[in-house]
């Protein structure tokens, strides 16, 4: 039995892109021990992915701390990998592949950079979709790929009875008007109109929740909605992702709890602006759609719940 590593960081959202890849890869040694480097954040969440059998954590502390880094180093040399899948593909982990593997290819280290087409720049292949490049990434480094393109992120999910019991949830619809303080052209701006439009339409027959993150407690109390805390914090991401996985309907930015419902097989929406396209973010699925337009300051709240209650009837 060998050690096989597996880099990825985050974010949210690319950690429920990554879940097809992950599976894929682990299928494809079923002998070997599956390590996962990745961020505090999803330390926790991956110790209930039964396609990775250790996690280590990185802090990704800045590269002039050697301390850090000849620590981190030292300890991934300890295991003897005889692969490295980097599916983050960042500058940290390309400089990680310097340090460790200086001379490495494909045969050891699996990049975006060590499969790249011969065709492409890099440049060109960071515009196809995400998971196709993961899928690309896989075949050239010897993957037989069954589930990267349809990634499952029900892994993620734990028992919320009790919340569902403190908030006497039944139908629900829940929503995610938030999006991080730098990137303000995925935000848009028409929640507050949204939720008239679906209170006067169904009354009481769905309820209307936020389930905020820890910044965003003090925003979700805006809204004329249920904002779903535990203790008076954010849940966690395996309880998010089962309020995501039990809800009647998903409305988003593009964000990482959007990401989440298309790879929890479940019924949403994710609105896009000009920052990037759902094409290329490989967000489409059988249940969940996008709606992609040039400003999001021009997509009405009336044309949004049209596209909802066309996907929620079906």
């Amino acid at each position: 039995m060998s050690n096989i590593l597996i880099i990825k960081h985050g974010s949210l959202g690319d950690i429920a892109q990554a879940s097809g890849a992950i599976q894929d890869i682990s299928e494809n040694h079923p002998n070997d021990d599956i390590h996962l480097l990745t961020s505090k954040s999803f330390v926790e969440l991956f110790k209930n992915n039964k396609f990775v059998n250790n996690v280590i954590l990185d802090r990704r502390l800045s590269r002039l701390n050697i301390f850090y880094l000849f620590s981190l180093m030292k300890r991934l040399k300890n295991f003897n990998f005889i692969k490295i899948y980097d599916l983050q593909n960042s500058s940290r982990t390309s400089f990680y592949q310097r340090i460790l593997f200086p001379k490495s290819n494909k045969n050891k280290w699996s990049s975006s950079i060590t499969t790249l087409p011969e065709n492409k720049t890099k440049e060109e292949f960071d515009k196809i979709p995400v998971l196709k490049r993961f899928e690309h990434q896989l075949n050239m480094s010897g993957i037989k790929t069954k589930h990267v393109i349809f990634p499952n992120f029900n892994w993620a999910c734990c028992n919320i009875d009790e919340i569902k019991k403190n908030y006497n949830l039944d139908k629900y619809i829940l929503l995610f008007p938030f999006c991080s303080p730098h990137l303000v052209s995925k935000k848009w701006p028409f929640y507050h109109e949204l939720i008239k439009i679906f209170t006067d339409k169904y009354k009481d027959k769905y309820k209307i929740l936020i389930a905020p993150g820890p910044k965003e407690i003090e925003e979700s109390k805006k809204y004329d909605a249920i904002t779903i805390l535990e203790n008076d914090k954010s849940i966690n991401i395996s309880q998010l992702a089962s309020l995501i996985k039990n809800s009647e309907f998903t409305v988003a930015n593009d964000t990482g709890p959007a990401h989440m419902a298309a790879h929890l097989e479940s019924k949403g929406l994710a609105l896009f602006g000009s920052h990037t396209s759902a094409y290329k973010v490989s967000i489409d699925r059988e249940k969940f759609k996008s709606i992609q337009v040039s400003d999001l300051n021009k997509l009405s709240p009336e044309k949004v719940f049209e596209k909802i209650i066309e996907n929620l009837n079906q």
